[in-house]
């Protein structure tokens, strides 16, 4: 069976060129394309992050036969070293770092205003925020039911309501 110039063949049926180019061209979470033409470097590189250890690994274009290819056993390792890990894949970016000095990403405490403000990322990428009141609820309240919205929240933008 010949194929034509549009088409490559594929383990599992026949994959057009077009699909093929769209993933090359597709932003792929936590990998990044490096093109070194002074070192003759050219290839993908894979950060994992979880934990707060990094994992790395660089796939060469020309160890892994080209630049789709790279592209493929990238992905693949990125998703086997989360699996391992126990790290959630997902392609929607996730902060785990919290700079609000309540030690939680999204809730921090607003003294002049006497509340806890939570702040998140909407589904469809926009903020949304509320605040709990401090004199309402009193502080250790106040705090567990912001921590609680934030949360909430969270796990409605990945999916996971219930």
């Amino acid at each position: 069976m010949s194929y034509s110039s549009g088409y490559v063949k594929k383990r599992k049926g026949i994959m057009m060129e077009d699909d093929k180019k769209n993933i090359l061209l597709e932003k792929h979470k936590d990998i990044a394309r490096i093109d070194q033409e002074s070192k003759r470097t050219h290839g993908w590189y894979v950060r994992v992050r979880f934990l707060g250890k990094t994992h790395s690994k660089f796939f060469s274009d020309k160890k892994c036969g080209g630049r789709y290819s790279s592209l493929l056993s990238a992905i693949s390792w990125r998703d086997k070293t989360e699996k391992k890990l126990g790290k959630i894949r997902t392609n929607k970016h996730m902060v785990t770092v919290s700079n609000s000095g309540t030690g939680v990403v999204g809730v921090r405490l607003n003294e002049k205003l006497n509340r806890y403000e939570v702040s998140w990322v909407t589904e469809s990428g926009k903020q949304g925020k509320t605040s709990v009141s401090i004199s309402k609820h009193g502080k250790k309240n106040a705090f567990n039911k912001a921590c609680s919205i934030r949360k909430q929240k969270e796990m409605e933008r990945l999916g996971y309501t219930s």
